[in-house]
């Protein structure tokens, strides 16, 4: 019992002590704090990795003489009706150069950063499908709002979610100019004064056996309907929607009116979401794939893979980033115990004559060794669970605190343009705050257990001999 009463009264005598103590609380709370952003930051690259792909990813490339069918209805009702499968949508993408037109100028839309030729994605999409394979109808309903959701500029989204494609009520009919709609990203909007109802027009080459060069060029005007927003800065300022069968006229020189064209390309990727992607991702992707090509609805040249599978190089990465990160961060616990065993030190040597005491008095080498090691425990328990409170307070709470300084002080801490994503990530997981909590008691302890150890070595004839 002596030696947790004297371990609290040295701890509160000597004013040094609390060196330690803050030293452990900013270990743990910086530790907590920048891993739970680096993770937020990882797990967001990761996402961001990811993008618009679904769950599964069958890519079926355009070519002649394929025994696949054409119209991806039979693929779908395939993929449909296994029951894993929550939902199933073609796709067709198609680079292109997006260009707007005005009543003054003609100007090639540049990338605001490089400025450059901004090439697009052009994605053709089936509304209807979008709503049980994709987040595409999410991304529309996030147009225009703030960080705190509420609606900012109600007139860049769509008018109607059901039907995003439809010519927005700006749209004016007796101009004679096109009906077909897309839906551009929010960054796209704002960084070339885009609005809703605004025409633009989309230049690209398609494949032509009767032309000299096997290429063709189309080109076509459209009128923005209104945005989107991924939340990813990139893909906003990349990719345009369009409903897939309007893609697939304007690929094959069809005007907007007329049926499609038997030989036009209708799609060049399935994505399939799946029920339960943790547990059954890779014997779906097996089974499916088998049983697709068995009913010759795919061949050779398609595949079907995992979203992870097309980013395998950079998830690969990531994780190494991760571990290399915890190793880095960890030695910031290294430092704060080098500094309890500084401490520890000076107060063996100037306790000698209380050690030597005790000693005298019946207490035993484990007794002292046990009484220093408490005074490092105390050392871990405050500094560690005030850093613990502090630092996942901080972490949850670092988006609003960062915002709060940068309009205070009028200094721009995160620029949100430059980052994929337009908030600070942070992600705090209960276990990697135990291990850290559990990491400081760990260090801080092995590194008293050094001046303790010597404590429990001192002769108290030689340490009284000394006063």
């Amino acid at each position: 019992m002596y030696r947790v009463f004297l371990s609290w009264r040295f701890l509160r005598r000597r004013r040094t002590n609390l060196i330690g103590v803050f030293g452990i609380f900013l270990a743990v709370g910086a530790l907590i704090l920048i891993l739970s952003i680096m993770t937020g930051f990882l797990e967001e690259t990761r996402r961001s990795a990811r993008g618009s792909l679904s769950d599964l990813i069958l890519k079926v490339p355009p070519s002649e003489g394929a025994r696949r069918p054409s119209d991806p209805g039979p693929i779908l009702a395939a993929i449909r009706a296994d029951p894993r499968v929550e939902g199933a949508s073609a796709h067709l993408g198609w680079m292109c150069i997006l260009t707007r037109q005005d009543a003054r100028s003609i100007g090639i839309l540049t990338d605001s950063q490089f400025g450059e030729i901004a090439g697009i994605k052009l994605t053709g999409v089936d509304a209807i499908e979008e709503q049980s394979s994709t987040e595409f109808l999410e991304s529309l309903d996030r147009a225009g709002r703030d960080k705190d959701g509420k609606i900012e500029s109600p007139r860049v989204r769509v008018a109607d979610l059901a039907n995003p494609f439809a010519a927005p009520p700006e749209y004016d009919a007796s101009v004679g100019r096109p009906r077909a709609s897309v839906v551009v990203g929010e960054k796209v909007m704002a960084y070339h004064q885009l609005r809703r109802g605004s025409f633009i027009t989309l230049m690209t080459a398609v494949p032509d056996s009767t032309s000299d060069t096997g290429w063709s060029a189309k080109k076509r005007e459209f009128v923005v309907a209104g945005t989107f927003r991924s939340g990813e800065n990139e893909l906003d300022l990349e990719r345009v929607y369009i409903d897939r069968e309007q893609l697939a006229r304007f690929l094959a020189g069809a005007s907007e009116d007329d049926p499609v064209p038997s030989d036009a390309i209708l799609f060049s990727e399935v994505l399939v979401k799946l029920k339960d992607y943790a547990g059954e991702a890779e014997l779906v992707r097996e089974e499916l794939g088998a049983s697709l090509y068995k009913a010759g609805l795919i061949d050779e040249s398609c595949s079907l893979r995992t979203w992870e599978e097309f980013r395998g190089t950079l998830l690969g990465a990531i994780e190494n980033e991760r571990v290399l990160m915890g190793i880095m961060l960890s030695l910031i616990l290294v430092v704060a115990g080098f500094t309890i065993f500084a401490i520890l030190s000076m107060m063996v040597t100037e306790k000698r004559r209380d050690i030597g005491i005790l000693t005298a008095l019946g207490a035993t080498p484990n007794g002292v060794l046990a009484l220093f090691l408490l005074i490092g425990f105390w050392d871990a328990l405050i500094g560690a669970i005030s850093g613990a409170v502090i630092g996942t307070w901080m972490a949850i709470k670092i988006d609003p605190f960062e915002r709060w300084l940068s309009e205070t002080f009028g200094v721009q801490i995160f620029n949100r343009d430059v980052y994929l994503f337009d908030s600070i990530p942070s992600v705090v997981t209960p276990l990697a705050v135990g291990l850290i909590v559990l990491g400081a008691f760990v260090c801080t302890l092995v590194f008293a257990a050094i001046p303790a150890w010597r404590a429990a070595r001192l002769d108290p004839v030689e340490a009284l001999r000394n006063d």
